[in-house]
């Protein structure tokens, strides 16, 4: 997929590749087809140039733009293993991760860098970190520098000539995934099992030439390029998104869901297909974005270790009464079974070889309990959020679905301690804007009294707390909240 790109995007160098959308709307070319490749073959000469060889490790701390999407074509061009270092996760974190990753080279823009004077306290507003240039080893600085930032890579470096292309099936890409500070996961795709990704995502957005489509993940961003379609990368204001939408009617667009409801509540309006992922997606949601213009709308369930692993339409998804979280049939290539615990077991082409450090295993397990009905897959929750109250063993996503009527925004069911060393179950509802609360708390009645011995012991209206890149529930924190609300005695049961 990625020498395919590289063509395509060297048999159009004129065409746009990379589109920016300023504070009022206006769409501007960032990058056209033939900048990306010209930078992708700056970066691999300098690379060959610093002596990485097929085999190294590249650590790339680099935000989303397209310089990322062109070193790591660059790394594939030398078949060098990629390590993608999220700066935002603070040094201790990737400490952790340089040390199990040990790249020969890191690359970093100057922001992630955060090594002196005025660019640390620009890096800590922008939540980026990293640790000092002598924990991480041999630095090169992508883009412009700041003061205190290490040497520039040399993209004016000879255009030395390149080793072959060759077809082996080696790492690709290691990116990292949840796990403690001192002892992290990090996943490891190959080159076919990422090709494998990308052609199911191609597969199932169909992106066709010449119309942009909006979204800044990899597997948008190759499969979409490759295709001829230009792509551009999400705003962060809500409101500039929307304006954004507005200019480029985009044929498909991918946004998380935190990103959707923020779209949708500064008056966003879509066109085409909008594809979200990454954290959960109710049907409530996905109506949402049907009524403001979406010709359809998927919930796309995937992991680091798979992507994707199945999607559902709003349709569907809306029909479906049972209890749990529908997020369809499995995608052609995927199969899925559930063990004797309950748990969700996947294997694909697409799936992780490995992770760093493991010996391979073609199955995936999930964390999710889930259960296969007609063929489609049906969550129950994470196995890790389960809340014991009395003798019965509680799984949040089995029932939060429920809870997402018409004015939630958000809801998840989360334990917090008894006065009597049991776990008591607090529903946290957080209404979207505007919503009357006793008209809310009336339509929660019905899910609530479905819900049996689920039913929680009180039900809270409040933000909830978000976390990670993802902007997921952080159910740790939304516990904390719950039983401090409960402490106060500002606690509101069920009707």
């Amino acid at each position: 997929m990625l020498a395919r790109l590289d063509a395509a995007l060297r048999a159009n160098p004129h065409h746009p590749a990379v589109l920016a959308t300023t504070r009022t709307g206006a769409v501007r070319v960032r990058a056209t087809r033939g900048d990306l490749a010209g930078l992708a073959d700056a970066c691999a000469a300098a690379l060959h140039a610093r002596g990485l060889r097929a085999g190294d490790t590249l650590g790339v701390a680099v935000r989303p733009r397209p310089r990322a999407l062109a070193v790591l074509l660059a790394a594939d061009r030398l078949r060098l293993r990629a390590a993608v270092l999220d700066p935002g996760a603070g040094p201790d974190v990737l400490r952790a991760r340089l040390a199990l990753a040990r790249p020969s080279l890191v690359l970093a823009d100057a922001t992630a860098q955060a090594v002196a004077g005025w660019a640390r306290p620009l890096a800590r507003r922008a939540h980026l970190a990293l640790p000092d240039l002598a924990a991480l080893g041999p630095v090169a600085t992508l883009g412009p520098r700041l003061p205190g930032c290490a040497p520039a890579l040399d993209l004016a470096t000879s255009r030395t000539a390149l080793p072959a292309r060759t077809d082996d099936d080696a790492d690709a890409v290691v990116v990292f995934t949840s796990g403690t500070t001192s002892r992290p996961r990090a996943v490891v795709h190959t080159r076919s099992s990422l090709a494998a990704g990308m052609e199911a995502v191609t597969g199932l957005v169909a992106p066709r030439p010449h119309r942009p489509v909006l979204g800044g993940t990899f597997f948008v961003l190759v499969p979409s390029l490759a295709q001829g379609a230009p792509v551009a990368l999400p705003a962060r204001s809500p409101r500039v998104l929307a304006r954004q939408l507005a200019r480029l009617r985009p044929q498909a667009t991918y946004l998380t869901p935190p990103q959707l409801r923020a779209a949708l509540t500064a008056g966003a309006r879509f066109t085409g297909s909008v594809w979200t992922g990454s954290a959960p997606a109710s049907a409530e949601l996905l109506t949402r974005v049907r009524q403001a213009g979406a010709e359809r709308a998927w919930g796309v369930y995937a992991l680091t270790e798979l992507f994707p692993a199945a999607a559902v339409e709003q349709a569907e998804k809306a029909a479906f009464t049972g209890d749990g979280d529908l997020v369809g049939a499995p995608l052609p290539a995927v199969a899925a079974r559930v063990d004797d615990t309950g748990e969700l077991l996947l294997s694909s082409p697409a799936a992780r070889h490995r992770y760093l450090g493991e010996d391979p295993d073609p199955w995936i397990p999930t964390g999710d309990r889930a259960r296969l009905e007609n063929g489609r897959l049906v969550l129950e929750g994470r196995r890790k959020d389960m809340v014991l109250r009395g003798a019965e063993n509680i799984y949040p996503g089995l029932y939060e679905p429920a809870l997402h009527v018409p004015g939630v925004e958000l809801a998840v069911l989360v334990g917090v301690p008894g006065e009597d060393g049991d776990e008591r179950l607090a529903a946290l509802v957080q209404p979207r804007p505007g919503t009357d609360h006793r008209a809310l708390r009336a339509a929660l009645a019905g899910p609530l009294a479905r819900m049996g011995a689920a039913r929680p012991d009180a039900v809270l209206l409040a933000d909830i707390p978000l976390s990670g890149r993802s902007r997921k529930p952080d159910r740790a924190a939304a516990a904390r909240l719950a039983t401090a609300r409960l402490a106060a005695g500002r606690k509101e049961g069920p009707r």
